[in-house]
């Protein structure tokens, strides 16, 4: 692979920035799909580069929330087994967060072939039925797609890209170089076999894009491409920024519940912010906090344990409750003029399973706009 070019350095996002609200999402020179769409953070992130014509979820909460902010006409709601390909409008990209269930370390590991996470090949089906295949596509999901079972799902997933006629490569990006929050996934960049692809937007080897597992992947696997893009400048906002400040906090009982470790290291600090997950150590609940300034990775509001506590100290007085489903929002780099219809746990439930603004921005800004300009040239502006 020819060397990487130099390019700008993409800065790390700006809460204050983002806060003034979305860009029109339909307004942009080239076209996508969204399966997997959930609330709509990737159409959001990709906004002025990819306009969604058309998306799918089955949630119907997660459903409300994408139409609130992105509007209804070009959304399907309903199982992507139903999707047929030659009904779909034509698109430039088609972007695939494909469920993690089977996947997640947390779960139960069923794998990439399991009924939930397998709805990948589903998707697959309906890119290889549409009338002209988009030169671009995108699968995001959890770690565990290349680091479970030596990587043996993603090596099923590239040689099924492969069959399908595309090429591809994964990297690793962390939600924590643009927002206070830890959110490391996966992405699985593929172009069509015959595409073009510009030599600034690859490398002869691995870059800081690629984990350990990436790297071993790549070294072995036919038609692997090494992603390469300058790392982002600046450092995220802190946490304390985020956070609703008049908020009551009533769930103090919970501090109870920290171990003696995390108990002294809240004991040290005159003030202090943190956030935690109540966790079940050797049979016991406890609570278990961050104080890096960093939240942890939000999750789904499915179980005991989804929700994350926010404890601030002053002056000594620890006091602890619920993160609310805004600032859930702001971790995943929502604007605050992002809908979140229905009740708290619909809001978690739209966020935790969503791909961070930020993150999508910087995919697109570095290495997708290059590609869909690179295989299609840039469109004609509208007079």
């Amino acid at each position: 692979m020819p060397k990487t070019q130099p390019r700008a350095a993409v800065r790390a996002e700006d809460p204050g920035q983002a806060a003034r609200g979305p860009q029109r999402v339909a307004a942009a020179p080239w076209r996508m799909h969204e399966f997997f769409a959930g609330s709509g953070l990737v159409g959001h992130g990709l906004a002025g580069m990819f306009a969604p014509v058309w998306a799918n979820d089955s949630c119907p909460r997660k459903a409300e929330v994408y139409r609130a902010n992105s509007g209804g006409g070009h959304f399907v709601l309903g199982d992507v087994r139903e999707a047929r390909g030659r009904e779909l409008p034509f698109a430039h990209l088609s972007w695939a967060s494909f469920p993690c269930q089977d996947l997640s370390l947390a779960g139960p590991m069923g794998g990439i072939e399991a009924e939930r996470s397998g709805l990948v090949w589903e998707w697959l089906r309906v890119v290889r039925e549409t009338r002209a295949m988009p030169a671009t596509l995108v699968m995001e999901n959890v770690l565990g797609l290349i680091n479970a079972r030596k990587g043996e799902h993603y090596r099923k997933l590239h040689a099924a890209l492969a069959g399908s006629g595309y090429r591809a490569g994964a990297v690793v990006l962390d939600a924590a170089r643009f927002l206070p929050h830890s959110r490391p996934r996966v992405f699985v960049i593929a172009v069509r076999v015959g595409a073009p692809v510009p030599d600034s937007l690859v490398s002869d080897g691995p870059c800081w894009l690629h984990s350990p597992s990436a790297a071993s992947l790549g070294a072995g696997l036919p038609g692997w491409i090494w992603w390469s893009a300058p790392e982002p400048e600046g450092r995220p906002a802190p946490l304390e920024g985020l956070l609703e400040p008049d908020l009551p906090f009533d769930r103090d009982r919970v501090l109870g519940l920290l171990s003696p470790r995390h108990r002294a290291a809240l004991d040290a600090l005159e003030n202090a912010t943190a956030t935690g997950y109540r966790r079940t150590r050797n049979g016991r609940q406890t609570l278990e906090l961050r104080f890096d300034g960093v939240a942890g990775c939000l999750r789904t509001p499915d179980g005991g344990s989804s929700k994350q506590f926010v404890v601030v100290k002053r002056d000594g007085k620890a006091r602890a409750r619920l993160m609310s489903a805004r600032e859930a929002a702001r971790l995943m780099g929502a604007p605050d003029t992002f809908a979140l219809p229905g009740g708290a746990c619909d809001g978690y439930r739209a966020m935790g399973d969503a791909v961070a603004l930020p993150v999508a921005r910087f995919l697109g800004r570095s290495f997708l706009s290059g590609l869909a300009e690179a295989a299609y040239g840039l469109p004609a502006q509208p007079r």
